[in-house]
């Protein structure tokens, strides 16, 4: 038997193509394919086909936002089974950015679980779990209601819409992204409340231009916020469809830590993550082409949302390494606008007002769909409801007729014939169960009917008048923008920054400064070369006990009670700016944060670290002073006095020569001043000499010069009240006590009241004077008195410190043309600031 061979069953059949053409015509349909079915979204809902045929899928399901979250796995294989066959993969990734809030400016997806991070992808699906977002059923309002058209689905078993209602401009709101075979697409979010601003004037006002609209949508409204800088680009791409524009990170300098300042990133870029900046900072120091970061730290969470911490070295400009950051890293970043859509199913390139224009016709169009729909379905009802009314009137005979009929055919042809029903009427009679049909009232058929026709002529005004028309639909987006609206999240900049900015060096000049101690113990660098500029009519600062020259990278010295001179680093401090008429310091650095001191050590000035610089005085509790010339040891801290046991000092301040006088003012209210003369200097491991014989101890000593100067003293019942009472209050000028010579016992300064028992507050310093409250707040003074040795008058509030507007000048300097008050301004004065930790 021969062997049968497969050339026996088959005959051979080879066509000859051309491959070119096939090729071609290969590629034109799978172009078509990526163009119309995946890539590109519809201008109608601003949706592709994946993510449409998610939100069909989950309102069909009723996974909805009043129902628990059910697993994403199975939403995407429900999705995938019946309508979109493409992968399980594209079907998440779809559902997954549309859940993402960095994402889309209104999320149409609630997620549950890890739907993954700018810099991190998503669990897999069957870790997660969704349901839809409040507005996502604003998107698929109206679809049972003959809104939009409906086309068999991929296998032909099951239909879809072709597009979804769509309560909102989805297009705009929250963007779109794809790249297609030959074109692609990038829309930025924009803010709804803006959007449906613009279209509620444009159903108004059919004429309107892009300047109108651009007056109502001045620019996207990205969800991460950022700034935008320059709407030139913007503009273009409202027009033509085609643009540009930047995006800067919104971050500001902070304090970091007590010795350091930093950049602190709270929004970043569109799609930029924490993670990749920080690799490119990382990235570019290594290679040595920035400097100046210690350390960036992602301090990101759900509660603070983001917050990027770069840490500057200390004698860095963080302002200029913030313009070097936004050059060369991703903390400023372009987005280039390609407004490409389906429209009538063809790709085009929209400007604003043609995507908004678009967008409204497709809403006419279903609102008015919807209202046909509707106004049948009340025709309906209402013809039903005749029928009813026409055959309760003898609903008795009724039920006999159809009791009495062999079937119900011959029932429905005689209620025709006996109460003039149609067809219909008399099928809905018939169908009715009969306890039903017992239970109408005339009554209530009749309010029914009412209503119907009263909700049938609204119906017909809507289809019969366009105006009524645009009127419904404009009233329907006000709704939506007042449920779903949010405040703009985007800074829009029209210009970008100054030059001056950018090229700002990046060290900080080892330039003159002055160091301030606040009596709250704040300390702060004003970077300036002149004399601190007296404060003018109005204090509004803590007030500055002690000030220091120094430059910006240079030391200055702290003075502690303990004897001890502790070195600091002037380029610790925040160089904080100054007014035309005062020192305004923004906030200081608690001195605690800057230097360790020992427990109950008290930092009591601040001075200039130079063996060519002034001398120092010091005085103690027991009534000693000392002057100690300058002498600098390479060492954190030295003693500059010796001090016996039990003892400390009380102040201490800088002599520039001779000719100042030295004041104590005991607890007992004894005053002695001297010239400064009468002590001669010592090395810093002296003891001192006498300075007052007094019985009570020292609560201050200082400086002053001989003229121009005032007293005051604050009396109490007890010494330890000071900041805790009011007290009397007494202002004297200094002119009233003769000087004496040191180690004498000095005479009274305030006569005490009833109940009062000594000093709890003394100062001595040149004019004007200025007082403040443990807060910070300014506190009144009372005029001054003649009288050396009267009482004082009754305060309001307990006062912390006391001193002078005038700062860093010579002693021997005339004094600046006041008012002869002293008096501080009110602490009811509305314009002064509240807080502690301002020195201004």
């Amino acid at each position: 038997m021969a062997k049968k061979t497969v050339d026996d069953d088959f005959t051979e059949n080879i066509i000859d193509v051309d491959v070119s053409r096939e090729m071609e015509n290969s590629f034109l349909e799978y172009a078509y394919s990526v163009i119309y079915s995946r890539a590109l979204p519809d201008a109608r809902d601003g949706l592709k086909p994946v993510q449409r045929r998610i939100l069909y899928t989950m309102g069909d399901m009723g996974v909805r936002p009043d129902r628990p979250h059910v697993k994403s796995a199975r939403v995407v294989g429900q999705v995938m089974g019946q309508l979109h066959p493409h992968g399980d993969g594209a079907i998440y990734d779809a559902l997954v950015r549309t859940a993402q809030p960095w994402a889309m400016r209104l999320p149409l997806v609630d997620g549950h679980g890890n739907f993954g991070s700018l810099d991190a992808g998503p669990a897999a699906m069957r870790y997660t779990e969704c349901r839809m977002a409040p507005p996502a059923l604003a998107m698929i309002e109206g679809l049972d209601e003959d809104t939009v058209d409906f086309e068999p689905n991929y296998d032909g078993k099951e239909h879809e819409p072709s597009v979804l209602p769509a309560a909102f401009p989805n297009l705009l709101v929250n963007g779109a992204s794809g790249i297609a075979v030959g074109m692609a697409t990038n829309i930025p979010p924009h803010n709804l409340v803006e959007v449906i601003a613009a279209l509620r004037h444009m159903l108004d006002h059919r004429d309107a231009g892009l300047d109108d609209v651009m007056k109502f949508i001045p620019g996207p409204d990205l969800p991460t916020g950022g700034r935008i800088i320059g709407l030139n680009g913007v503009a273009d791409a409202y027009r033509t469809g085609r643009g540009s524009f930047k995006i800067r990170a919104t971050a500001r300098i902070e304090k970091v830590s007590p010795r350091r300042r930093g950049i602190v990133v709270t929004e970043l870029p569109y799609m930029v993550g924490p993670e990749r900046i920080i690799d490119q900072i990382k990235t570019l120091v290594q290679a040595k082409k920035i400097t100046g970061i210690s350390d960036v730290k992602d301090l990101t969470d759900l509660a603070n949302g983001t917050r990027l911490v770069i840490e500057v070295k200390n004698g860095i400009n963080p302002e200029a390494l913030l313009e070097r950051l936004y050059k060369l890293t991703k903390l400023e970043d372009s987005f280039s606008i390609n407004a490409v859509s389906l429209v009538e199913g063809q790709p085009r390139t929209l400007g604003l007002v043609d995507m908004l224009q678009v967008y409204l016709d497709h809403r006419l169009n279903v609102t008015l769909r919807r209202t046909h729909f509707q106004l049948n379905k009340a025709k309906d009802r209402l013809h039903l409801v005749e029928g009813l009314l026409l055959a309760i009137v003898d609903i008795d005979d009724v039920i006999a007729i159809i009791r009495s009929s062999d079937d119900a055919a011959t029932a429905r042809t005689r209620l025709m014939d006996s109460f003039g029903l149609d067809d219909m009427q008399a099928n809905y009679i018939l169908d009715m169960q009969l306890r039903r049909l017992t239970k109408f009232s005339t009554i209530e058929l009749e309010s029914e009917r009412d209503d119907l026709r009263e909700r049938i002529d609204g119906l017909t005004l809507i289809v019969n008048d366009e105006a009524e028309l645009r009127r419904v639909v404009s009233r329907e987006l006000a709704d939506v923008s007042s449920k779903y609206g949010t405040p703009r999240r985007t800074v829009l900049l029209g210009a970008a920054p100054s030059v001056a900015a950018a090229s700002a060096p990046l060290e900080v000049p080892d330039a003159p400064c002055w160091v301030l101690l606040s009596a709250t113990g704040l300390v702060a660098r004003i970077d300036t070369d002149d004399c601190l500029p007296s404060d003018g009519d109005r204090a509004n600062h803590d007030v500055i006990i002690s000030t220091a020259r120094t430059t910006a990278r240079g030391d200055f010295g702290i003075i502690t009670s303990a004897g001890r001179l502790v070195r600091a680093h002037a380029i610790d401090l925040a160089s904080l700016p100054m007014t035309a008429t005062a020192p305004s310091v923004a906030g200081g650095t608690p001195l605690t944060d800057l230097v360790g001191l020992e427990k109950g050590e008290r930092a009591l000035a601040v001075t200039s670290l130079s063996e060519e610089g002034p001398s120092l005085a010091l005085g103690t509790r027991n009534g000693i002073v000392k002057r100690v010339n300058p002498e600098l040891l390479g060492k954190d801290s030295w003693d500059v006095i010796s001090l016996k046991n039990g003892d400390e000092v009380v102040g201490a301040v800088e002599i520039g020569d001779d000719n100042v006088e030295l004041c104590f003012i005991t607890q007992g209210a004894a005053l002695l001043h001297f010239p400064a003369s009468a002590v001669r200097p010592q090395g810093r491991l002296g003891g001192g000499v006498a300075g007052i014989k007094a019985k009570d101890p020292v609560i201050f000593f200082g400086a002053t010069p001989g003229h121009g100067s005032s007293v005051v003293t604050v009396a109490a019942s007890s010494p330890s009240a000071a900041g805790k009472e009011p007290g009397s209050v007494k202002v004297t000028p200094l002119d009233q006590y003769p000087s004496k010579g040191r180690a004498t016992g000095g005479m009274r300064c305030q006569r005490f009241l009833k109940a009062e028992t000594a000093l709890v507050l003394a100062w001595a310093g040149p004019d004007p004077v200025v007082a403040c409250a443990a807060s910070g707040v300014p506190l009144s003074l009372p005029a001054p008195t003649l009288r050396r040795d009267g009482s004082g008058d009754l305060g309001r509030q307990p006062i912390l410190a006391v001193g002078t507007r005038r700062h860093g000048a010579n002693e021997n300097d005339p004094l600046p043309n006041e008012p002869s008050d002293v008096d501080s301004p009110s602490p009811n004065d509305e314009s002064l600031g509240t807080q502690p930790d301002l020195f201004s």
